[in-house]
């Protein structure tokens, strides 16, 4: 086959075949260059497909972060609204334990009172 390729080349001058010798070894070496350089194209559009993948999914990420980050401040002001509430709860039922001690007291001393006037 490479025989028949050659065959055209039969029958020109020296000179001409040595420029043809000269442009198919130029030829030889700008595929290789070509094949090298898609080959490099190649790899940097799979690197940038990686890093585009890569940015999708740290955003992704940070949409997931600002939604449960949200979550949280809702869930925290929730909580900080439920003690609040039990807060005064506890301050209210304090009050009336307080005052509730207090009529304690005073029976206590009415008791003694009346108690220290029986004995006499």
């Amino acid at each position: 086959m490479s025989w028949a390729l050659e065959e055209w080349k039969e029958g020109l001058p020296t000179r001409a075949l040595q420029k043809i010798q000269e442009l198919e070894g130029q030829l030889d070496k700008l595929k290789k260059e070509k094949q090298q350089r898609q080959f490099q194209l190649d790899s940097l559009e799979a690197a940038l497909q990686k890093q585009k993948q890569k940015v999708e999914n740290e955003k992704t990420e940070g949409t997931n972060l600002k939604r449960e980050n949200q979550r949280l401040m809702e869930i925290c002001e929730s909580l900080e609204k439920t003690k609040q509430k039990i807060s005064h709860e506890l301050q209210v039922k304090e009050s009336q334990v307080n005052f509730q001690e207090g009529q304690l007291n005073s029976g206590k001393k009415q008791i003694e009172k009346l108690e220290q006037e029986l004995k006499r």
